[in-house]
């Protein structure tokens, strides 16, 4: 695995290249990364990308290289990625490195490469990444973006001079590549112009699809690179092939992972009826039809499929303490099923949600065993209920630490790899950063498991924008956002194109309350 964590694709550059007399050096921009990419892969020129932060790998990579040539894309100022002189290994007659500025017009590209570039637009930022691999070293391809327009240094004065071209090495002789639109432009870009065949897949997770585990088939214990951190550890990218072959059950919808391949729009409540949410207003068939109805307002405002979601809360917190003291209502499975039964043959998914109070979150979700080795069925946990020593219901917003949801999922994330299940949601409720202690300490290192941050705000519009915002704040990129309408408790609750169009990132997972 190349992971390239700062975007400047020195690592695919040192993977594939030991020495260049060229190199392309592409400022962080889209308009810039683009262009350059293009003319790496058109002239057999590996790449890098600088932005703010990566300037020490750049100089690095140069160092590496030896390049004589260095093309400038975009306003990079030379000495920001010129290595400083090193007297034990440079000769004194070292020549300096010619460094050539694009000036950014068709002449001056025409220039650079002794050919006339034929213009592909690129319409999104997410299919940048898409865009480069389909680059073909053969024919002269400008990619452009849409939404940004490419602006040269100053300094790029004049015609610019020739940039030697390279040929084609073996990419065959490279293991299989793969990317995804969260990898480094710079290193898909080097990529293909060593000749690299790149297998593109919409999400650094090979169980996305049958298309893209075919990309990858057989290879769990052999050569296989892929570009980006995103992809995880080659441990963890090993593994996720491995459930791949051997997990046949597929969630609705298609593949086997819960996100990226669908949206939810769920019901939230509780059997017993209408006082602790929307999905008990009405029997199971009802509920279906209602939520159902929810869904089709949403088809259609998103690329993926949208699927019918209830979240069932299954153990209730309670202001008396009950026979255990825990100040937590466990209903029995049997009592959950009709509701978790419909949705799933309707063709959707299931959420069992604990408000634990002062039990363990571990002791409950392992009380819903059954109901979790369904292939649809996820977890929900609520810190909002969790109670310490000496609380009491509804006195307090409740916390749990990272350290009890790590138990969770760790126990849950066995229960899915011994039972050859599909990846399983796992949703931790959220409202105050208090809430979840310790967060960025979670484990979620569990490629059984899709970690969702359900972000629970309530009110006005900005109060609802405030609290989704505050959720997201250093949040790991790994989580999947869900949303939550309250039809009381919002001013007013958001319609479904607010809830999709306005909402940045777009949820996964919405749920009504």
């Amino acid at each position: 695995m190349l992971a390239d964590s700062d975007g400047s694709g020195s690592e695919a550059v040192a993977r594939f290249h030991d020495t260049s007399e060229t190199l392309i050096i592409s400022d962080s921009k889209d308009a810039s990364q683009l262009r350059a990419a293009s003319i790496a892969v058109f002239t057999h020129t590996p790449m890098l990308m600088l932005s703010d932060k990566n300037s020490k790998s750049i100089k690095e990579s140069i160092k590496q290289l030896q390049p004589g040539k260095v093309l400038l894309v975009g306003n990079i100022d030379e000495k920001s990625v010129t290595p400083d002189p090193d007297p034990t290994t440079d000769s004194p007659d070292k020549p300096a490195i010619n460094f050539i500025r694009d000036n950014g017009t068709a002449e001056g590209l025409e220039a650079l490469t002794a050919t006339q570039f034929t213009e592909q637009e690129v319409d999104r930022p997410e299919d940048m990444v898409k865009a480069v691999v389909g680059l073909n070293g053969k024919d002269a391809v400008l990619l452009k973006p849409t939404w940004e327009q490419f602006v040269p240094s100053p300094q790029a004065q004049g015609t610019p001079e020739a940039l030697p071209a390279g040929t084609a090495e073996d990419g065959n002789s490279a293991p299989i590549t793969i990317a995804s639109p969260q990898s480094a432009v710079a290193a898909v870009g080097t990529a293909r112009a060593y000749g690299v065949e790149v297998r593109y897949m919409d999400y650094p997770d090979p169980r996305l699809s049958d298309d893209t585990m075919k990309m990858v088939a057989g290879l769990s214990n052999r050569p296989l690179l892929a570009l980006g951190y995103q992809f995880g550890s080659g441990k963890t990218l090993s593994e996720k092939i491995e459930r791949g072959e051997h997990v046949t059950a597929e969630l609705p919808g298609g593949g086997r992972l819960v996100f990226p391949g669908r949206r939810m729009i769920a019901l939230y409540g509780h059997p017993s009826g209408p006082a602790l949410g929307a999905m008990g207003e009405q029997d199971p068939a009802a509920s279906v039809k209602r939520v159902k109805d929810l869904v089709d307002q949403y088809q259609g405002m998103s690329k993926e499929p949208v699927i019918p979601a209830f979240e069932v809360i299954a153990s209730v917190a309670s202001a008396d303490p009950g026979p255990d003291g825990t100040y937590s209502n466990v209903f029995p499975e049997q009592e959950l099923r009709p509701y978790v039964d419909a949705i799933i043959n309707a063709g959707g998914y299931a959420v069992i949600d604990l408000q634990p109070g002062k039990a363990s979150l571990l002791d409950q979700a392992k009380k819903y065993e059954n109901l979790l080795k369904e292939p649809n069925v996820g977890l929900a946990l609520d810190p909002e209920w969790k109670l310490e020593p000496g609380e009491l219901p509804m006195s307090q917003v409740g916390h749990v630490d990272a350290s009890e949801i790590d138990q969770v999922s760790e126990w849950l994330s066995k229960l899915v790899d011994d039972n050859k299940l599909p990846q399983k949601a796992l949703v931790l409720h959220q409202f105050q950063l208090q809430m979840i202690r310790n967060r960025e300490l979670l484990n979620l290192d569990h490629p059984e498991l899709a970690f969702v941050l359900h972000a629970d705000g309530h009110g006005s519009r900005e109060q609802k924008f405030d609290t989704w915002d505050a959720m997201r704040r250093d949040l790991d990129p790994r989580f999947f956002m869900a949303w939550k309408n309250f039809f009381d408790e919002d001013q007013p609750m958001f319609t479904p194109q607010q809830t999709f169009n306005d909402v940045v990132p777009r949820p996964w997972f919405v749920s009504y309350q």
